[in-house]
C-alpha cells in the first residue's frame, strides 16, 4: 500500500509539472502536489473531488468563465449549483498563472512569481494527504488519518449543512459576485443571538425575525443548518436557543451576500432557490442606496432616491452619494476619513433635516448617548465632534442618537408612531468639488466677501471663547459617552489609575476581537495576549453609565486598587471615544457554572468546599477589607471564575457602578441574574452587603447540588433522581420546574441531607459534610436580611472556626411559597403559614405589566417571582 501511494504521488507531481491536464476524479492527494490555476479557468474539472462528486476544489475565477475573469481563488465548489462555498485567498487573488502546492508542511498558494499569498497555519505534525469530503470540507490528515485543518474552521460568507458556526466565529460578506474579498457586512454569533453588522452597527438579529423562534435561556455555543431549518444550539448540541423552521430539503446553504442580506437557500431543480432571508425588509440593509440615499420599500425591489434637501452627486460615485441640494452646503468628512480637509470641528456648520418618516437602521438597535435634552443639546453634542456626522432626534423621550464615521442609507417610516426628527452635519460654505465655481463670482460678491469673513471670525471667536469659558467654569459636558480624545486622560490626576492600554493595542492583542470566551450584562469578553506573552481577558463594555471619562476612570482606580487571592485582576483598561474596556487577567478553567454544570469531570467534594471558601474570602474582602465598601450585586455562578487547582476569583465586583440608573434597573431585572438576587430588590430595606450574602447562599446550594436551583424536568427523571438520592420530592408529575431551595428546605427540617448532594458524587461525601453547607446556605437565605450572617461570618463558618448557623424557620417560609409557584408542586408542609403572602404577591402579580416595559423600571411593578424567583 505505501508503495502504491509513492507511486501515485509520483504521478500527480509528473503531471503537474508537464503541464498535462489534472484529472477530475482524484479523491486523495498527497504531498508534494502542485496544481496551476491555468488547468482550471472555466470551473468545470478540479484537482480534488469529493467521493460522489458533489464538491470540487480548484483554482478558478468566479467572475470569468472561459478564462476572462483576473482574480483567481483557491475554492471548492457545489458542482450541481456551480457555487462557491469556501475560498482561501480571499483577500489575495492570484493571476490565472498561480499555483497551489500540497507539502508535508500544508497547503501554499503562490503567484506567478513564486511570492507567497496564503497559506494553512503551522500544523501539529506532517500532512500525510488532502482530501475533499462528501459534505464540502477540506481537510488535512496526518499518517494516523487525525484531522491537522478543515476548511470548516475557517469559513468565508456561507456555511452549509454539517458545518457549525461557533460563538465568536462570524461570515464576512464578499464585496461583490466576482471579488470575493472581505467587503463591509458581518454576520456574527454571540452567546444568546445571531447578529448582523455594518461598520460594528447591528441592524438585524435572529431573535427578533418573524420566522424564528425561542424555545431556552441556555448560552448558545454554534450555529447550523440541517435539512429541516436553522438553528441556534447549546448543552453540546442537544437544547435548541433559536430555531428557523423550513421545508425539508436535501441540502441547503446559509450566505451573507455581498448586498448585506442574510439568506438561506435550498437546492433543488438544479439551483439553489431562497427560503428565508434577513432582513427580509432590504430597506434596513444599513447601505443598500448608498451615502444618505433614501429607501422606500418595494417588495424584492428597493427603490432609492434622495431626501427632500438633498440630490445625487454630479460625480458619478458608486455606490451613489447624495448631497444637499445647495451648493452653500457641503457634507463633512468623519475624523476617521484618511481625508482630513475638513474635518467639522474646525468649520462652521449647520443642520440639514431630513424631516418626518424617515428613520436609519440602527436606531432600534443602540442606545440614545443622551436622554432628556432638548435638541439644541444634541446639536452641540455633535457639532463638537468630528467623528459625529448627523443625528436623530426623539422628540417623545428626548432623546438623542448620533450617526458616527459614515453615514449609511436613510429609510422612509412613515407607519411608524415615532417622532425622532433626523438632521444631517453640513458645513456651511462650498464643497470643494464646485470651489472652481469661485472664479465666476460677481463682483458685488467680491465686495461682500470681506464683511462676510469678517462676521465668520467674529462667530468662530465667539463659539472659541464659549469653549474656552465653559472648559474653565467645569460646565463642559464630561457626562458625554461621545467624549473622542483618549489624550484627555493625561490631564487628570487620579492616583492609582490602572494601566492605561490604547484600543489600538487591545485591537491587536485580540486579533481584532477574535476570540469570545463569554457575556453577560456588561459586555462581552474575549481573550487576547499582551506583547509580554501573559495572556488576558477583554471586556468590552456596552451598558456603560452615562458618566465622563474621568468619573469612569475615578471608578476603574477603586476597582484596579482591590487586590485579593480571590479577586479577578484587573491589569487595565481603554477609554477611548466611546469605547469602555477593561483588561482582566486570564482565568484558565472559565467560569463555575461551565464547570458545576457542563458534561467535564465532576467537582469532588472538597473542591467545591474550596471553591465556596474563595468566594466567600472574596466577597468578605469587599464588604470590609477595602478602603471603599464594594457590593457586588451580581453574585452568581458565571462571576465565580476558576484558575489552576479550582482556585476561586470573583469577577465583575464593583461594576455595577458604572452603569446609569435605568440600565442598573435593566442589569438587576433583564440580565438573566434572576434567581440570585434577594427580595428586598422588591421592596422593604436599603440595597446593602446582605444582598450579596442572599446571593452567595443561592449559589452554594448550586455547588452542594451540582444542578441549577431551577431546572425543568420530566416525572421520569425526578423517579431516578429520587432512587439515586437525588430527591426532588417537590416535582410530582409531568414536565415542569423544580425549585431546589425548597426542596433543600424540607430535607434539613427532615434531616436528610444526603439527598441534597450531587449524585455524581457517589456517596464520596458524609452527611455531616452536607449538613454543615445546606445549613450555611439557608442562613444567607433568610428574608429579613438583618437574619443573615456577614461575609465574614460565613467565611469563619465555612472554616470550622464557628459553628453553622440555625436557620430560622419562619423567614425562610418564602422559599415554599416560590417552589409551589414555579414547581407546580406542594410543599410537604402546611400551607396555612403562607396564605397571607400568597395574596399579597398575587396582588402585585395581577398589578404588574411585563417586565419588557420600556425603561426606567418601576419597581412596583416587578413581581418578587420576576426578581427573586427561579430562573
Amino acid at each position: 500500500m505505501g508503495s502504491f501511494s509513492f507511486v501515485f504521488s509520483i504521478l500527480l507531481s509528473f503531471c503537474a509539472i508537464v503541464s498535462c491536464s489534472p484529472l477530475s476524479t482524484n479523491y486523495v492527494l498527497y504531498p508534494n502536489f502542485t496544481a496551476l490555476g491555468v488547468h482550471f479557468i472555466d470551473g468545470s474539472v478540479g484537482f480534488l473531488t469529493s467521493p460522489n462528486g458533489t464538491f470540487r476544489a480548484a483554482i478558478l475565477s468566479p467572475g470569468g468563465q472561459g478564462g476572462s475573469g483576473t482574480n483567481y481563488y483557491l475554492c471548492t465548489l457545489h458542482v450541481p449549483s456551480n457555487t462557491i462555498t469556501w475560498s482561501a485567498n480571499r483577500n489575495s487573488p492570484v493571476s490565472s498563472t498561480g499555483t497551489m502546492t500540497l507539502s508535508v508542511t500544508g497547503i501554499v498558494v503562490a503567484d506567478e512569481d513564486g511570492s507567497l499569498i496564503w497559506s494553512t497555519p503551522p500544523l501539529n505534525s506532517s500532512v500525510s494527504s488532502l482530501q475533499l469530503t462528501e459534505a464540502g470540507n477540506l481537510v488535512l490528515f496526518d499518517q494516523s488519518d487525525a484531522s491537522l485543518w478543515e476548511s470548516f474552521n475557517y469559513p468565508t460568507d456561507t456555511i452549509i449543512m454539517g458545518q457549525k458556526l461557533p460563538v465568536g466565529g462570524f461570515l464576512s460578506s464578499a464585496v461583490s459576485s466576482s471579488d470575493l474579498s472581505v467587503g463591509s457586512y458581518r454576520l456574527s454569533i454571540t452567546a444568546s443571538d445571531a447578529l448582523l453588522q455594518w461598520k460594528n452597527l447591528t441592524y438585524w438579529d435572529l431573535s427578533m425575525d418573524t420566522a424564528a423562534y425561542t424555545t431556552s435561556s441556555y448560552p448558545v455555543e454554534y450555529m447550523a443548518i440541517n435539512q429541516t431549518g436553522l438553528y441556534l444550539l447549546g448543552n453540546n448540541g442537544s437544547e435548541v436557543i433559536i430555531q428557523v423552521n423550513l421545508s425539508v430539503s436535501d441540502f441547503g446553504i446559509a450566505k451573507l451576500e455581498y448586498s448585506g442580506q442574510f439568506s438561506l437557500s435550498n437546492f433543488s431543480g438544479g439551483a439553489f432557490n431562497p427560503v428565508f432571508a434577513g432582513p427580509d425588509d432590504k430597506c434596513q440593509i444599513p447601505f443598500i442606496c448608498g451615502t444618505l440615499g433614501l429607501c422606500s420599500d418595494d417588495a424584492d425591489n428597493p427603490i432609492c432616491s434622495c431626501p427632500s434637501n438633498f440630490h445625487l452627486s454630479s460625480q458619478n460615485q458608486n455606490p451613489p452619494v447624495c448631497v444637499p441640494s445647495d451648493n452653500s452646503y457641503s457634507l463633512p468628512n468623519s475624523c476617521n476619513s484618511s481625508d482630513t480637509s475638513n474635518t467639522g470641528n474646525s468649520l462652521l456648520v449647520s443642520y440639514l433635516s431630513l424631516g418626518y418618516g424617515i428613520d436609519y437602521f440602527s436606531n432600534d438597535f443602540t442606545s440614545p448617548v443622551k436622554y432628556g435634552v432638548n435638541l439644541s443639546v444634541c446639536k452641540d453634542l455633535c457639532s463638537s465632534e468630528c467623528s459625529c456626522l448627523g443625528i436623530f432626534y426623539d422628540n417623545s423621550s428626548n432623546s438623542c442618537y448620533v450617526l458616527q464615521n459614515q453615514l449609511g442609507s436613510v429609510m422612509s417610516n412613515a407607519s411608524s408612531n415615532n417622532d425622532r426628527l433626523g438632521f444631517v452635519k453640513a458645513i456651511i460654505g462650498p464643497s470643494p468639488a464646485n470651489s472652481g465655481q469661485a472664479l465666476g463670482f460677481p463682483i458685488v460678491a467680491l465686495v461682500l466677501l470681506p464683511f462676510f469673513g469678517f462676521f465668520l471670525l467674529a462667530t468662530l471667536g465667539f463659539f472659541l471663547w464659549r469653549r474656552l469659558r465653559s472648559s474653565k467654569t467645569g460646565k463642559l459636558n464630561l457626562n458625554s459617552q461621545a467624549i473622542p480624545s483618549s489624550e484627555d486622560l493625561d490631564a487628570f490626576s487620579i492616583p492609582g489609575l490602572p494601566v492605561r492600554f490604547g484600543y489600538e493595542e487591545l485591537e491587536v492583542a485580540t486579533d481584532k476581537f477574535k476570540t469570545m470566551i463569554g457575556s453577560g450584562g456588561f459586555g462581552t469578553v474575549y481573550k487576547g495576549t499582551l506583547p509580554d506573552k501573559s495572556h488576558v481577558a477583554v471586556k468590552k463594555i456596552t451598558n456603560v453609565g452615562i458618566q465622563g471619562k474621568k468619573d469612569f476612570c475615578t471608578e476603574i482606580a477603586i476597582i484596579g486598587n482591590v487586590h485579593h487571592i480571590n479577586l479577578v485582576q484587573l491589569r487595565g483598561f481603554c477609554a477611548q471615544g466611546r469605547e469602555r474596556l477593561l483588561v482582566y487577567e486570564y482565568m484558565n478553567r472559565g467560569s463555575l457554572d461551565h464547570t458545576l454544570f457542563g458534561n467535564g469531570p465532576v467537582l469532588e467534594w472538597q473542591e467545591r468546599v474550596e471553591i465556596a471558601l474563595g468566594t466567600a474570602r472574596g466577597l468578605a474582602y469587599l464588604h470590609s477589607g477595602c478602603e471603599h465598601k464594594i457590593i457586588h450585586c451580581d453574585v452568581k455562578p458565571e462571576n465565580i471564575l476558576l484558575h489552576d487547582h479550582f482556585q476561586a476569583k470573583i469577577s465583575d465586583f464593583g461594576l455595577s457602578k458604572l452603569l446609569s440608573s435605568e440600565q442598573s434597573g435593566l442589569f438587576t431585572t433583564m440580565r438573566g441574574t434572576r434567581g440570585y438576587l434577594a427580595p428586598e430588590w422588591l421592596a422593604g430595606p436599603a440595597i446593602s452587603d446582605k444582598t450579596d450574602v442572599y446571593s452567595f447562599g443561592m449559589v452554594l446550594l448550586e455547588i452542594v447540588s451540582g444542578r441549577k436551583n431551577c431546572s425543568l424536568r420530566t416525572r421520569s427523571q425526578s423517579m431516578e433522581d429520587e432512587s439515586s438520592g437525588g430527591g426532588y420530592s417537590s416535582s410530582s408529575s409531568g414536565r415542569g420546574l423544580v425549585y431546589f431551595p425548597m426542596f433543600a428546605l424540607e430535607m434539613h427540617e427532615q434531616g436528610r441531607y444526603l439527598e441534597l448532594a450531587d449524585p455524581r458524587l457517589e456517596g464520596r461525601v458524609t452527611s455531616e459534610d452536607v449538613e454543615k453547607l445546606v445549613r450555611v446556605a439557608l442562613c444567607c437565605a433568610h428574608e429579613d436580611p438583618a437574619l443573615r450572617p456577614s461575609m465574614v461570618s460565613l467565611v469563619s463558618m465555612l472554616e470550622g472556626e464557628i459553628p453553622s448557623g440555625q436557620p430560622k424557620l419562619e423567614s425562610l417560609n418564602f422559599l415554599r411559597f416560590y417552589g409551589r409557584r414555579f414547581g407546580g408542586g406542594a410543599s410537604t408542609r402546611s400551607e396555612e403559614n403562607n396564605s397571607n403572602r400568597q395574596v399579597d404577591f398575587t396582588q402585585m402579580n395581577a398589578s404588574c405589566t411585563s417586565s419588557k416595559s420600556s425603561l426606567p423600571l418601576d419597581v412596583s411593578c416587578i413581581s418578587s417571582q420576576q426578581i427573586s424567583g427561579p430562573r
